[in-house]
C-alpha cells in the first residue's frame, strides 16, 4: 500500500518517528503541501494523511486510487466527508489525544493574565527591580482565582478537564453544553446553566466547544454585552468562535478586561487581524495541543486507525 503524509511537519518536526506508518506500507512524508500540488502528491496512493491540507471533491476526482483518508487532528473540516462517503473512501480522525495538554495550556493562559509572569520577568532582567526603592513591585493588578467563577462553553473531555483544574484552584464552575449532563456533574461541583446565565455569572469564560454553525461567532458584540463588566475570555478551541472585531472593541472599551487566544480566524494569523492591535491580549500560535506527549499519542492513534482499517475493523471513522 502506498501511503502519503501531506503535511507532517507540525505533527513530527523530527522528534518523533514515522516507523509505525512505514511498517504498514510504502510511506512518503511531505513537511507541507501547497494546495495546487495536493492531487499530484497523492497520485496513486491508497491512503493519505492530512492535518490542515484540504482534500476536496476535486482532489478526490483526480485520485481514483484513494481509499483511506486519515486526519492528523480531531477536527476534520478540511475533508469533504460527504464526497468521501459517496466514493467509499474511509475517513478517520484522532480524538482525545490532547485533553491534558490543552487543559493545562488553558490554565497557563489564565495564570499569565492573572500575574503577567513574563512581563515581570522581562522587567527584572532590564533592571527594574535593581533600581526599585522597595523590596518588590508589580506593574499590573494581580488576581487570585479562588472564589471566581469559571464559565466553560463546551463540556466535552477538554472542558471537563479544565473544570477539574479550575475547581482545584478554588473556583466555582458553571458550564454550557448543548448536551444535557446528569447529576454527576453537579456532584463534581459544576453546574450546567443556560448560555445567557453563563454570560452573566462568569468572571472568566473559556471556550472548548466544536466549531459548528451554531457556535460560530458565539463571542460577539451582542453576547459580550450580556457578560460581567471586566470579564476575561480564553480561547484555545477554534478561532472562528470569536468575532475578532467585536472582541477587539470590547478590549479597547475595557468591558472585557483581558483575553488570551491560541487560535484565530485564519491561520497563520494575517497581518491585519484586529486582535493584533487590541490591548490586554495574549496571542499564541496554536500550540495548546503540541506537547511532545500529545503528538506521540496522536501518532499512535493515527497508526492504529490505519492498521485497524487494513484489518477490516475501522475505528474513529467520521
Amino acid at each position: 500500500m502506498k501511503i502519503v503524509v501531506l503535511d507532517g511537519y507540525t505533527e513530527n518536526p523530527g522528534d518523533l518517528s514515522w516507523k509505525g506508518l512505514e511498517d504498514l506500507g510504502d510511506l512518503k512524508v511531505y513537511d507541507r503541501t501547497p494546495q495546487e500540488l495536493c492531487a499530484e502528491r497523492i497520485g496513486d496512493a491508497e491512503a493519505v494523511f492530512s492535518n490542515k491540507t484540504v482534500i476536496s471533491k476535486e482532489i478526490m476526482e483526480q485520485c481514483p486510487s484513494l481509499k483511506y483518508i486519515g486526519v492528523l487532528a480531531t477536527g476534520y473540516n478540511v475533508i469533504d466527508v460527504s464526497e468521501a462517503a459517496k466514493r467509499g473512501i474511509t475517513v478517520t480522525n484522532v480524538p482525545s489525544y490532547g485533553t491534558n495538554a490543552v487543559a493545562q495550556y488553558t490554565m497557563a493562559l489564565l495564570l499569565e493574565l492573572c500575574h503577567h509572569v513574563g512581563d515581570h520577568s522581562d522587567c527584572v532582567k532590564k533592571g527594574a527591580w535593581t533600581s526599585c526603592e522597595d523590596w518588590c513591585f508589580w506593574n499590573y493588578p494581580l488576581m487570585e482565582l479562588a472564589g471566581k467563577t469559571m464559565g466553560i462553553i463546551g463540556f466535552g473531555k477538554i472542558g471537563q478537564a479544565v473544570a477539574g483544574l479550575a475547581l482545584a484552584f478554588g473556583m466555582h464552575v458553571v458550564f454550557y453544553d448543548a448536551f444535557p449532563f446528569g447529576r454527576e456533574s453537579l456532584q463534581n461541583g459544576c453546574r450546567q446553566v443556560a448560555l445567557d446565565d453563563l454570560f452573566s455569572q462568569a468572571d472568566i469564560i473559556s471556550l472548548h466547544c466544536p466549531l459548528f454553525e451554531s457556535t460560530k461567532g458565539i463571542i460577539n458584540r451582542e453576547n459580550i454585552a450580556k457578560m460581567k463588566d471586566g470579564v476575561m475570555i480564553l480561547n484555545d478551541s477554534r478561532g472562528p468562535l470569536i468575532v475578532e472585531e467585536d472582541l477587539r472593541d470590547a478590549l479597547i472599551a475595557g468591558t472585557v478586561s483581558a483575553a488570551a487566544v491560541d487560535v484565530v480566524s485564519t491561520e497563520p494569523i494575517k497581518a491585519d487581524n484586529p486582535l493584533l492591535t487590541a490591548p490586554n491580549i495574549i496571542i499564541t500560535p496554536h500550540i495548546a495541543w503540541a506537547s511532545k506527549q500529545s503528538r506521540q499519542k496522536l501518532m499512535d492513534i493515527a497508526v492504529n486507525n490505519l492498521k485497524s482499517y487494513l484489518d477490516g475493523n475501522v475505528c474513529n471513522q467520521v
